[in-house]
């Protein structure tokens, strides 16, 4: 069964009630392995957690998530992307599947700038991106209502995330383990 990490950054909840849908998605395709970016990860500036980093060296898929500030990831988050550096020169996590899921104030709260930089995180370190298949819009269960082909876009709603944000990041846990389970 593949290892799926999902790597997260959560101050208020919200991102952490995304990762655990993902892993509820992938549940019984994959063993799953939360990791949450702390703040006493951060140490004068930059991650300290290689204990973190050591278990996407072991993972066959990589979901990651923050909440958009500012349009983009979370500083907390980004520090972690800058210290996975030594595992990019040496292409460690090169050929792993990787996807993305974060969340804004708005609907269109530059929540794709977030899975932009994901991607590209993901691209730098020769991963495969995985995004959504659900047109949006079109799902009869209401998934990927923002309409974010890349990955899952969410925001509240009367300060709760909508079923259907949650029942997306159930998909696409669903959609990422299935493909890294093709892949073994």
């Amino acid at each position: 069964m593949p290892l799926l990490a999902i790597v997260y950054f959560s101050i208020s909840g919200t991102t952490e009630k995304l990762a655990h849908a993902v892993a509820r998605g992938a549940a019984g395709m994959a063993e799953i392995a939360l990791c949450r970016i702390a703040g006493d990860d951060i140490v004068s500036g930059r991650f300290r957690n290689d204990g973190l980093l050591q278990t996407i060296d072991r993972a066959d898929a990589v979901a990651f998530g923050s909440p958009t500030y500012m349009g983009g990831a979370a500083a907390q988050f980004k520090a972690f992307a800058d210290a996975s550096s030594d595992r990019w020169t040496q292409q460690r996590w090169a050929n792993k599947f990787a996807a993305g899921f974060t969340t804004g104030a708005l609907a269109g709260g530059d929540q794709l700038h977030t899975l932009t930089y994901f991607s590209i995180l993901a691209a730098q370190h020769g991963m495969l991106w995985c995004g959504l298949d659900i047109p949006g819009g079109e799902d009869p269960a209401g998934r990927n209502r923002l309409g974010s082909q890349l990955g899952l876009a969410a925001h509240m709603i009367d300060g709760a995330l909508p079923q259907s944000d949650l029942g997306t990041a159930e998909y696409l846990g669903g959609r990422l383990a299935k493909m890294a389970s093709r892949n073994g």
